[in-house]
């Protein structure tokens, strides 16, 4: 009987053991799972987990521009060298293309639907005609720059002429055409505020533009011609003998602005500012412009 008794307490310590055991691995797992077990039990939500975050575009290249300028051939030089230069250096994004002739010639290609973004004249007459068509856009015309009409005589000439005058002594003479460079213009001007264009008209060579007349003083073929004191100042081969008479001319005001027919008026407008910047200037200086007097 005490065999049978011993018998049934060690099963039923055998049972309890096996109990315990299971509870045990239970508490281990909740505890493996980072308490979670617990959490839910408690009532409080799991944690989210965190969002990844956004990915962001990079910025679009800007878009490639080129715009066309066109420009009094006497703006040429300083241009091409410098100017243009020197903006495309500060706007990547933007070419400048330049086309240079005279103003007149220019403006004749504008009224024909020349693909052109911003005029640059050597007067305001071509630009006010433009004005007044509705080719140009008005609020961005601004009268930039001021030049001086000069006479010049080859570099190696021996003659000593000093006033306008002195043209009436030279066999051969050149200007710009007056019906379309505005140097000749300006020279025409001067010489009927004296009295004495028709004599310097009969025997003079009109040139299409200023820098044909100052070419053909450089190299001889006229004793003397009228030019922008620009052009004169660059190249060694003239020298500048006397300014037009003082009230002789209208103040020579180089306007630019926008076309209105442009496709490009951000990038033209960009590079319009350019030109009226104090790095600009210093540059228009240097070849012999200045800022007209308001």
């Amino acid at each position: 009987m005490k065999k049978k008794w011993l018998g049934l307490v060690m099963a039923l310590v055998l049972v309890a053991a096996a109990s315990g055991c299971g509870e045990a691995k239970e508490s281990e797992a909740a505890d493996a799972a980072g308490g979670k077990t617990d959490a839910v039990a408690e009532g409080s939500e799991v944690p989210a987990e965190p969002e990844a975050p956004a990915q962001t575009e990079a910025p679009a290249a800007q878009e490639k521009v080129t715009i066309m300028l066109a420009a009094a051939a006497s703006l040429e030089n300083c241009m091409v060298d410098e100017l243009i230069p020197m903006f495309e250096a500060a706007n990547p994004n933007i070419t400048v293309q330049g086309t240079y002739d005279s103003s007149g010639k220019l403006q004749t290609q504008i009224e024909e639907g020349a693909d052109v973004d911003v005029f640059f004249s050597a007067a305001m007459k071509q630009m006010n005609a433009l004005d007044e068509k509705g080719l140009m856009n008005k609020e961005s015309i601004v009268p930039l720059l001021e030049n001086k009409i000069v006479m010049i005589i080859p570099a190696a000439s021996e003659d000593t002429p000093d006033k306008f005058e002195d043209m009436l002594d030279m066999e051969s003479v050149a200007i710009g055409d007056p019906d379309s460079v505005p140097a000749g213009q300006y020279a025409k001007e001067a010489f009927e505020s004296m009295g004495i264009w028709d004599k310097i008209n009969a025997k003079a060579s009109l040139g299409t533009n200023v820098t044909e007349v100052l070419n053909w003083v450089a190299e001889g073929s006229a004793q003397g011609g009228v030019v922008y004191a620009t052009d004169a100042a660059s190249t060694d081969k003239v020298k500048v003998v006397a300014e037009a008479p003082e009230g002789s001319v209208s103040p020579v005001i180089y306007p630019v602005g926008i076309v209105e027919a442009s496709k490009n008026k951000d990038a033209a407008q960009s590079f319009v500012e350019f030109l009226q910047g104090a790095d600009a200037m210093k540059v228009f200086e240097k070849y012999g412009f200045s800022q007209p007097v308001k």
